[in-house]
């Protein structure tokens, strides 16, 4: 019997940062349409909490991957279990705003490696897993923040356009290798990390009154974008960045 093309049956799964907010919602999604995940994260409590709510189909894997170790961590884990990969799911990331001037180099390399070079080089390490698939695919957490200005700080959006642009490159070079490659865009979304500013509410109040569907965004709105992309119904569709914004960046002028 052919797969239904609207379920992930069988299929295996990474998700990076997978233990909180858009992460924990993508590890859900996939595995109510039928994905074996191994979700990564770096605290270990907060996986066990994670697997108590999944007991089936889902793994854990303590990891942290902005370093070297810990992503290699990642790909002996799923050489081991699994021999291929199906999909990756880059989402693993952090932010500290502030105005420009105002980083320390350590801050700057912070970000850049927890948000870009994780998923540079994960892609890397498990693009033979991937290819071994036949059917693989690459889904990056960006952000609106790599579009256009959103006030998050300049280093977190760089690293969101150049997951944006990486989504492009590798699309075209691993489009022979079946490896697909896509990314979302969240604007904000109600996650432990976008809850620092959204608790004011005259932000609030800002971040709602120039998106069209006036509220703010769930994780799983983004979940479903993500699950989609990896969808056999979605064979055709590579390089593409999807904004899950509520018509944020469409949004000309909204009275």
């Amino acid at each position: 019997m052919a797969q239904n093309r609207w379920l992930l049956t069988g299929k295996k799964a990474v998700v990076t940062g997978g233990s909180k907010g858009i992460g924990k919602a993508t590890v859900k999604e996939l595995i109510d349409l039928g994905a074996e995940v191994l979700a990564v994260a770096r605290k270990q409590e907060n996986l066990e909490l994670l697997q108590q709510e999944h007991p089936e189909r889902l793994h854990v894997l303590s990891a942290d991957v902005s370093n070297a170790e810990g992503r290699s961590k990642v790909a002996a884990y799923v050489q081991q279990e699994w021999g291929l990969l199906d999909v990756l799911v880059n989402n693993a990331g952090t932010n500290i705003r502030k105005p420009t001037a105002d980083y320390s180099t350590e801050e700057y390399n912070f970000i850049m490696q927890t948000n870009l070079q994780s998923a540079f080089e994960l892609n890397r390490l498990l693009y033979p897993l991937l290819k071994e698939s036949e059917q693989g695919n690459i889904v990056h957490i960006t952000s609106v923040a790599g579009l256009v200005h959103v006030r998050t700080g300049s280093i977190y959006g760089m690293t969101k356009a150049a997951l944006t642009q990486l989504t492009r490159n590798l699309a075209a070079e691993w489009a022979k290798d079946r490896i697909r490659v896509n990314a979302v865009a969240p604007w904000y979304i109600r996650t432990p990390l976008a809850q620092t500013v959204l608790q004011n509410q005259d932000f609030y109040d800002n971040v709602v009154g120039r998106t069209p569907m006036q509220k703010v965004g769930e994780p799983e709105d983004v979940a479903g974008a993500v699950a989609f992309l990896c969808l056999p119904a979605a064979a055709y569709i590579t390089g593409q960045t999807i904004a899950v914004d509520g018509g944020f960046t469409i949004n000309g002028f909204h009275p």
